[in-house]
C-alpha cells in the first residue's frame, strides 16, 4: 500500500469536463457527510455543496437535461443515480456502470466516493493517508527503529477502534514511543452518529465501527464486507463502561487499514502454505517479502481501490530494495468481481514505464503460491 499518485492528471484529463465536477461532487458529499450528517442540511449550503450543486446544473444545462432544483435533490442523485447515467463527460474507463458516490442503502459515502475526492487531486497536493504514513517512517527511521514502524503499521491494520483502557495501553507501549504524539493526533473521538441504543459496535470482519441505518441494522463502510452479506456484530463498546472511544480517521481507514486487512488475509495463507513472509520490509517499501523454500522471492504490494483506471495511473514499479525475483501488485478479488474489466482497465491506463507490472487478485496469488510451492516438492522428489 506505498505511495499513490496520479501523474500528470491535469494535463491529459483537460478535455474532460466531467473529470473536475465528480471531484467537486464527491468532495461536496464528504464535507456534508462530516460536517452535518447527510440526511440534515438547511440554507446556507456549505461552500462545497453549493459549488457542487450550481456546476452539476450548469452541466446538465449545456447539455439540455433535467438538472436538480435543490441539494437534497442533488444528494438523492448520488445515492440513487449511477454516475454512467450522468450528464457528465468523462472518459471511457472513469466509471463502471452501476458507481455511485453515495451508498444505496445508508446514503453514506463509499470508498468510490473518497477515491474521486482523494485520488483525482493534483499530485503535487499531499493525500492525508501518505502525509501520515510518511511522517511515521520519518520518526521511526530518526529513532533508528524499524520495528516501531512495523508495529504502526499494524496497530492500523488490527486496531482501528481504540477504547479509553486500549489507548491507556497503546500509548505506554515503548516500542511504539516514536509514533506516541501521531497516534493521538489519528485517533479521534467517535462521533454520536455511530451510537444506537447506548452502545457503539464493531465490524466482526474489517474491525472498523459499523453505522446503525434504519430498522435497528447496520452498515459497514468497507465494500468487501457489505460483499460478503451482513456485517457481524463484532465487539459492542459501551463508554459508560470503556470510556471514550477513538477511532483512526477516514482517510486512513480507507487507504491503510482496508487495504492492510487484505494483505494480513494474504500473510495468513501464504504463511499456511510453509513460505516465510515478512510484512512492510525496508520501512514499508513494498507490503509482503515472501520466501519460499528454495529461496525464490516475491514482493507484493495490496492496493484494494474500487476504481481501476485510479489504480492504473497509480502504477510504478515495486522499489528493488530489499531484493526479491518477481513482483506483484495485488487487488482483492471482489474487486474484480464487482467489475469484470478491472484488469483490463488498469492495464491500458499504467504509464509505460510500469508496462510490465502485473496486476492479480489475491485468489490468483495464492494459486500461483501453491504451484510453486508443488513445483519446489516435485522438484526435490526428483
Amino acid at each position: 500500500m506505498t505511495a499513490d499518485t496520479l501523474p500528470d492528471a491535469a494535463a491529459d484529463w483537460a478535455a474532460y469536463q466531467g473529470i473536475p465536477l465528480v471531484r467537486t461532487l464527491a468532495g461536496a458529499m464528504l464535507a456534508l457527510d462530516a460536517q452535518t450528517g447527510l440526511d440534515a442540511f438547511t440554507l446556507p449550503y456549505p461552500p462545497e455543496a453549493q459549488r457542487a450543486l450550481d456546476r452539476t446544473v450548469l452541466a446538465c444545462l449545456l447539455r439540455e437535461a433535467t438538472s436538480p432544483a435543490s441539494l437534497t435533490e442533488l444528494v438523492s442523485w448520488c445515492k440513487e443515480v449511477p454516475l454512467a447515467d450522468w450528464p457528465v463527460d468523462l472518459p471511457a474507463d472513469a466509471i463502471g456502470p452501476e458507481d455511485r458516490l453515495l451508498d444505496a442503502d445508508s446514503g453514506r459515502p463509499t470508498e468510490l466516493c473518497h477515491e474521486w475526492a482523494e485520488r483525482t487531486r493534483d499530485s503535487a497536493l499531499a493525500f492525508r493517508d501518505r502525509e501520515i504514513i510518511h511522517t511515521a517512517l520519518r520518526l521511526c527511521r530518526a529513532f533508528g527503529e524499524e520495528e516501531a514502524y512495523t508495529a504502526f503499521r499494524g496497530l492500523l491494520v488490527n486496531r482501528p477502534v481504540l477504547t479509553a483502557p486500549e489507548s491507556f495501553e497503546v500509548l505506554n507501549d515503548l516500542v511504539l514511543e516514536p509514533v506516541h504524539e501521531l497516534i493521538r493526533r489519528i485517533y479521534l473521538p467517535v462521533p454520536d452518529s455511530y451510537r444506537y441504543d447506548g452502545e457503539y459496535v464493531c465490524c466482526g470482519r474489517c474491525l472498523t465501527l459499523l453505522t446503525p441505518v434504519h430498522g435497528g441494522e447496520w452498515w459497514c463502510e468497507r465494500d468487501r464486507c457489505r460483499r460478503q452479506g451482513p456485517a457481524p456484530l463484532g465487539r459492542r463498546l459501551r463508554p459508560e463502561e470503556m470510556g471514550e472511544v477513538h477511532q483512526v480517521e477516514r482517510p486512513v481507514r480507507q487507504f491503510v487499514t482496508g487495504p492492510g486487512r487484505a494483505e494480513a488475509a494474504l500473510e495468513k495463507e501464504l504463511t499456511a502454505l510453509g513460505l516465510a513472509v515478512r510484512m512492510w520490509p525496508g520501512y514499508d517499501a513494498y507490503d509482503l517479502l515472501v520466501t519460499f523454500p528454495n529461496g525464490h522471492r516475491w514482493a507484493i504490494d495490496v492496493k484494494d481501490w474500487a476504481n481501476p483506471l485510479f489504480l492504473g495511473r497509480s502504477a510504478r514499479l515495486v522499489p528493488k530494495e530489499p531484493p526479491y525475483d518477481e513482483a506483484f501488485w495485488v487487488v482483492p478479488h471482489h474487486r474484480v468481481a464487482a467489475r469484470r474489466d478491472y484488469v483490463s482497465v488498469y492495464e491500458r491506463n499504467r504509464p509505460s514505464q510500469a508496462r510490465d507490472l502485473p496486476l492479480l487478485t489475491d485468489t490468483d496469488l495464492i494459486r500461483r503460491a501453491r504451484a510453486q510451492v508443488r513445483k519446489h516438492k516435485g522438484d526435490i522428489r526428483a
